[in-house]
């Protein structure tokens, strides 16, 4: 799925360990411009992406993302992960 729209907020980045090694992880609120603005926090997984995207807070940018959910004690939860975060052409 693909979503355009503005960056507003850049949450705290977070890191830490598991059984594949290290890893880092942020978060990132991105707003439409619809009639009715509509906003999505969607993460963005490892190091390497996040230095490729470069993405900053008021950036025009189109989001390419998959949704997944997964159960903890019985309630559901959804989870947006980017792969690809491109800044918007300033001719558009």
């Amino acid at each position: 799925m693909e979503l355009q729209g503005k960056i507003i907020v850049a949450l705290d980045p977070r890191s830490g360990t598991s059984a594949r090694g290290e890893w880092t992880a942020q978060d990132f609120v991105l707003e439409t411009h619809d009639t009715y603005p509509k906003k999505m926090v969607f993460s963005v997984f490892g190091a390497d992406r996040l230095q490729r995207f470069g993405i900053q807070v008021g950036q025009e940018v189109n989001v390419s993302f998959d949704i997944d959910a997964h159960e903890y004690n019985g309630r559901w939860f959804n989870s947006i992960r980017a792969y690809d975060v491109r800044p918007v052409s300033q001719q558009q």
